[in-house]
């Protein structure tokens, strides 16, 4: 007896994982993509989504009493040209000249994040906090405006180039 249920479950299993799996995916929800900020920015069709970005710098400067940002088409046009000038040198620039050439078109209270590394806009997001300089540019309280911008380097050890810009 016991033997003939082994035969049994030697033929069904197999037979029935197909279809058990099938199932299963069958009940997954039809829009399974990533969110946007777990996209990976390693390549070459990749582009961040501004806007998916000023939502999560929002929800945090508001979590900490500071008012939304907008993203401003002069320093978004900014960040991405850093992010390509940082990407194409292969090395992340110097916080402080940047802020200089944004200050000489007119912003105040100019603050950069230029980093490298981060494949996701959740990681830099999450590395960004992790640093006080860093964390301090998202949360200053006195700008109003940003432009965030990656860069893809395929030779570089860094792969992903990152400008986030603020200003008032």
């Amino acid at each position: 007896m016991r033997r003939g249920l082994e035969r049994a479950a030697g033929i069904l299993i197999p037979a029935l994982v197909p279809a058990l799996l099938g199932a299963c995916a069958a009940q997954a929800p039809a829009s399974s993509a990533l969110p946007s900020i777990y996209l990976p920015l390693a390549n070459d069709s990749a582009h961040i989504d501004v806007e998916a970005a000023r939502d999560m710098i929002a929800s945090y400067r508001r979590n900490h009493g500071a008012a939304p940002l907008t993203v401003d088409p002069e320093l978004q046009r900014l960040a991405e040209a850093e992010a390509a000038a940082m990407a194409l040198a292969d090395r992340p620039s110097r916080a402080q000249t940047v802020k200089a050439a944004v200050e000489r078109l007119g912003y105040a209270d100019v603050n950069a994040n230029l980093s490298a590394g981060y494949h996701t806009l959740a990681e830099a997001f999450s590395g960004w906090r992790e640093s006080a300089p860093h964390d301090a540019t998202m949360r200053n309280p006195k700008a109003t405006r940003m432009g965030i911008a990656t860069a893809y380097a395929p030779g570089s050890k860094y792969k992903v180039y990152w400008a986030l810009l603020t200003a008032r």
